[in-house]
């Protein structure tokens, strides 16, 4: 039986990388619905490119809600400058057709959970955890009923990408990320550590485009675009893709290796606001919330993208 998921997400490219792999794999994922947030582009930019990238799958049978259009307590911080004004420059997709929902996306994962029975749903988190920790704050009852949160979020070994100790995801809304951690539900990271292992080498994006398909045209067409900054940045043969670590990790756990360790966020220090803070060496007490993933194979990685993009329009 394919895993039912909520997926929530602010593409940006990586974004779009994950989702369609996800796409790409009906019968391993059953996805009841798509929550746009606020992250790498605004909110009014992030429902659209959600929805573009559904119909670019041929997925517009898919409900796409809108989130959270800020952080809980924070002035929003955005990308722009890695992912373009619109989050998905690269390719020319056409304006989506398909409707938003009405609903609010914290109502919709609030409904969907209590609906169904405890454990069948997962959410898979690409973005900011503002519309989940909203939704966790409101109805407290739901953490107990999410089979697993599986997210693209913190850094700890690697150190960050939008501040010296904090990954971006986190650094948007810290104080999300700790009510998500605080939770008590079932929850396993793909940090930086993993994702900077997974490099779109020329030869990589070169196979997506090979696959002749429209959405594998359009995923190299991002993903060429977005490699400009972390080129610069980093200096490797390959930008990170980081989101699909998300999708993959849930189908392929064998490809990586981690451990159960404790993961706080700090909320307050000026240097270090938005680090995750992992015990993974157990030095304190505090009990594990999480599997922490730390290292990953990028051929497994790659070959998996491929084959799943290449199965859809």
């Amino acid at each position: 039986m394919p895993r039912k998921i909520i997926i929530t997400t602010d593409p940006g490219q990586d974004e779009a990388a994950a989702i369609l792999l996800i796409l790409g794999s009906p019968q391993d994922f059953d996805v009841l619905g798509v929550v746009a947030v606020a992250g790498n582009v605004r909110l009014d930019r992030t429902q659209r490119n959600t929805r573009q990238i559904l119909e670019l799958a041929g997925r517009s049978d898919i409900p796409v809600f809108a989130g959270s259009s800020r952080p809980l307590r924070r002035a929003p911080v955005t990308a722009e400058h890695v992912h373009g004004p619109e989050g998905l420059d690269g390719p020319t997709l056409p304006d989506p057709t398909m409707p938003l929902q009405d609903m609010h996306g914290v109502d919709f994962i609030i409904a969907t959970l209590r609906a169904a029975p405890p454990g069948e749903i997962s959410i898979c988190s690409l973005s900011p955890l503002t519309t989940l920790a909203t939704a966790l704050l409101q109805a407290p009852d739901i953490a107990g009923r999410i089979g697993e949160i599986v997210m693209m979020a913190g850094a700890y070994f690697e150190g960050g990408n939008i501040r010296v100790r904090a990954e971006f995801n986190v650094y948007v809304d810290p104080d999300a990320a700790a009510v998500v951690l605080r939770s008590g539900a079932k929850i396993a990271m793909l940090p930086l550590d993993v994702t900077h292992q997974m490099r779109s080498t020329r030869a990589r994006l070169d196979a997506l485009r090979a696959l002749g398909n429209r959405s594998g045209i359009a995923l190299a067409e991002m993903l060429t675009f977005s490699e400009h900054f972390d080129l610069q940045k980093y200096g490797w043969e390959g930008a990170p893709l980081h989101g699909p670590c998300v999708p993959a990790y849930m189908l392929r756990p064998e490809m990586f290796s981690g451990r159960h360790v404790n993961v706080m966020v700090e909320t307050g220090g000026d240097l270090t606001l938005g680090m995750t803070v992992v015990d993974w060496w157990r030095v304190t007490e505090r009990p594990a919330n999480a599997f922490y993933v730390r290292d990953g194979d990028a051929e497994a990685y790659y070959a998996l993208l491929t084959e799943r993009v290449g199965r859809l329009p």
